[in-house]
Order: structure tokens, then sequence, then C-alpha cells
């Protein structure tokens, strides 16, 4: 397998095998780069603005649905993502030289589109089927209160798949998949990554070293909120 630690760093650090038991080879990889603490990358995450479906309180998780126009960004969310955008721009954290990941959701392609045009990135947004929202199952369509009652079982069991969501550990191998891609792939590159609530929540999990189901546990990121991801 090829991971990408600090040799030298990594030397006096010792693993239980146990530790690591059930690490799939993206969990791994970036386990032993957060024993090293170090990023070749930079990383951004940017929740999408205020969508269709949240004011309209349900929820939109799967694929089918969600990349349907009809559950895009409202007016005033495409208004929340400019500015957060305007305002990263003015505070030095994006430039048109960000490199654009973004889930395939209708609501989060016209928050990367809004925002590579607010920052006058040349290079095309890439979509990657890794950010996608959340499955959430049998509750697919349904009232955004049901969101609390997969929440609730997420706190004690992170492997859980009850209602035929997706589960939580599920989630962060395959964001934390994404990050080891680029880290192979980039140096010295700074990335905005476009997704959604949980999703976010569970990837931030993992540069926290804490367990995928303490997300909840988290300051919640607002519509179009952008925030820096560091390792600790």
């Amino acid at each position: 397998m090829d991971f990408y630690w600090n040799q030298k760093d990594f030397r006096s650090v010792k693993i239980d095998q146990k530790t690591i038991k059930g690490y799939t080879q993206a969990k791994y990889s970036f386990f032993i780069m957060k024993l090293s603490k170090k990023l070749k990358n930079r990383y951004f995450i940017i929740r999408h603005g205020e969508s269709n479906a949240n004011v309209a309180e349900i929820i939109l998780s799967h694929s089918e649905c969600g990349m349907n126009k009809e559950f895009t960004l409202t007016k005033n969310g495409e208004k929340q993502v400019m500015n957060s955008a305007k305002k990263a721009r003015l505070d030095g954290l994006l430039d048109d030289k960000i490199i654009i990941y973004s889930s395939p959701f209708s609501r989060c392609k016209k928050t990367a589109k809004i925002t590579k045009e607010i920052l006058g990135v040349k290079d095309k947004i890439h979509f990657d089927d890794r950010l996608r929202e959340r499955y959430f199952g049998d509750f697919e369509k349904t009232h955004n209160s049901n969101y609390q009652k997969v929440w609730d079982i997420d706190i004690s069991d992170p492997d859980h798949k009850k209602f035929n969501v997706e589960s939580v550990l599920e989630v962060q191998d395959r964001t934390l998949s994404l990050i080891d891609d680029l880290e192979k792939k980039y140096d010295n590159k700074k990335f905005l990554l476009v997704s959604h609530g949980d999703t976010l929540q569970i990837l931030q999990t993992g540069f926290l070293n804490k367990s995928p189901k303490e997300h909840r546990n988290l300051p919640h990121l607002k519509t179009a909120e952008i925030k820096e991801l560091n390792l600790k």
C-alpha cells in the first residue's frame, strides 16, 4: 500500500495493531498522516447555501433527487454564498488559485459555481461523489425532524444503518479517501470542498481525531459557512 508519511517523524511512533484493526486503506493512510501532524495541502470547506429543500424542511439525500434542479439554492441561498465567498476573498483565505471539489447535488453545484465566479477561478469545478449528502434511507423526502432519530443512534453506534441510512463510518471513510487522494496527487495547493451539513460534520471528526459518532457535538456549520480544516 502506498502511504505518504514522513519516515523520520514516523520512526518513533508505535502503532497498536488493535487501534488500526478494521481501517480501510484511506482511513489507515489518514491515521498515519495524523500521527505525523502533516498535510501537504490546505483544505477549506463550505456548506451549500440555503436550498429549496431546506425551506421545505424535507430530507433530500438520494442522488437521483439531489441532482434535480428543482432543489437548487433559493435566492437567499445564492446571496449567502456570494457574501461568504466575497468575505473569504477579502480576508485572504481564498483566491483564484483555489481548486474546487464539489458534491454533484444541484445545491452544491450552484454553490460551487457562484464561488468560482466570485473568486475568479479559471480551473474547472471537480465533481466528486464522495462529497455527496449522507444517505438517510427510509426518511428520504420526509420532514427534516427525522434527522434527529438517526443522530440519536449515531452517538452510540457509528456503524449503524438503522432506517437504511448510510453509517457515519461509511461517510467518514469516503470523505477521508478523497483527502487521501488529493494528498497523493498535489503539493502545496489550496482546496475548497463544497458539500452538505452531515457530510462535512463527519469529515471534520477525521481531522479532529474524533470518532465520527461525535459529529453532532461539533459546532454546527451554517449554510454557506466557510471554514479551514486543520489536523489535531
